[in-house]
C-alpha cells in the first residue's frame, strides 16, 4: 500500500492552500529541522487592516543567531503582550470564533516554543475545516547535518518509509523526479490553487469553517505530469534548505 507523505515548515496561519497537504496525505511532516527562513511566511502572514489594505501580523520571537533552527526559536519576554497589541491593528468580525481568537493571542499558552505554538495552531484550525491531523516534527528523526536540501527531503521520507512525496506547486523547481524515482518514491505536485490567497485566520473570521474545508478537500487533486524539460517559475512555498 501506498504511503504518502508531505515535507513543509509550519507557517503562521497560512492561506487555505497549505491545508490541502494535509487532506492530500497520510502523514504530514512538519520541517523543523532547517535554517529559519527569516523573509518567509513561518512567523508572519499578510491580513487586511482597519483600511482593507495588506498588512503584516508578525509573530514576538525573541533575538536570534542568523543561523538559527526553526526547532530552536524562542518568543520574546513580552510575547503574550506584544501579540495583543498587534492584534488591535486589524479589524476582526465581532462574531468571529472566539476558540480561535482567544487562542491567536495565548502564545505562551503551549511554552516558549513557537514551533509549538505553530503546530498546536494549524492543529486546531484542521479541526475546524474537518481535515485530517496526523503529524510527526522532523527534528524528532534527528538526521544528520550531512543532508541538504533534497537530500534530506529524501532521508525523511526514508526515515518514515514512505514511497510516495507531495509537494505544493511551486515546489517543481527545487526536486528532480529522476532522483526520487531512482529511490522508489513517486514525486507528485497539488495542482494550482486558485481560491483566495487571504491568511486562513481572516476567512475562518469571515467565512464558515465547513465550507472552507469543503473547498480545500475538492482542491486537494495532484497535477498531471509534466515533461522533463518543461520549466516551472512558480514562487516556492516549500522553502527548502
Amino acid at each position: 500500500m501506498t504511503t504518502t507523505v508531505a515535507i513543509m515548515q509550519p507557517y503562521f496561519v497560512p492561506y487555505a492552500g497549505y491545508f490541502r497537504l494535509f487532506a492530500a496525505t497520510d502523514l504530514f511532516v512538519i520541517y523543523d529541522c532547517v535554517q529559519f527562513p527569516r523573509r518567509g511566511w513561518l512567523h508572519r502572514n499578510q491580513l487586511p487592516d482597519a483600511r482593507g489594505r495588506a498588512d503584516w501580523l508578525t509573530l514576538p520571537l525573541a533575538k536570534a543567531p542568523r543561523d538559527v533552527l526553526i526547532r530552536d526559536l524562542a518568543f520574546s519576554e513580552d510575547a503574550e503582550a506584544l501579540m495583543n497589541e498587534r492584534l488591535r491593528h486589524f479589524s476582526f468580525p465581532q462574531d468571529m470564533n472566539p476558540a480561535f481568537s482567544d487562542f491567536l493571542a495565548n502564545v505562551s499558552i503551549f511554552g516558549q516554543s513557537p514551533v509549538d505554538y505553530l503546530t498546536r495552531q494549524l492543529e486546531h484550525t484542521a479541526a475546524l475545516l474537518g481535515l485530517p491531523w496526523r503529524v510527526l516534527r522532523s527534528s524528532s528523526l534527528a538526521i544528520g547535518e550531512e543532508f541538504r536540501g533534497q537530500d534530506r527531503i529524501l532521508e525523511i521520507i526514508r526515515r518514515i518509509g514512505a514511497d510516495r512525496y507531495v509537494n505544493a506547486p511551486g515546489g517543481r523547481a527545487l526536486y528532480q523526479a529522476e532522483v526520487f524515482a531512482a529511490r522508489g518514491i513517486e514525486l507528485r505536485f497539488l495542482t494550482d490553487y486558485t481560491g483566495p490567497n487571504w491568511s486562513i485566520l481572516w476567512r475562518l473570521a469571515t467565512e464558515d469553517a465547513a465550507t472552507i474545508g469543503a473547498e480545500i478537500r475538492t482542491a486537494s487533486r495532484y497535477a498531471a505530469d509534466r515533461q522533463e524539460n518543461e520549466t516551472d517559475d512558480v514562487r516556492s512555498l516549500a522553502h527548502v534548505e
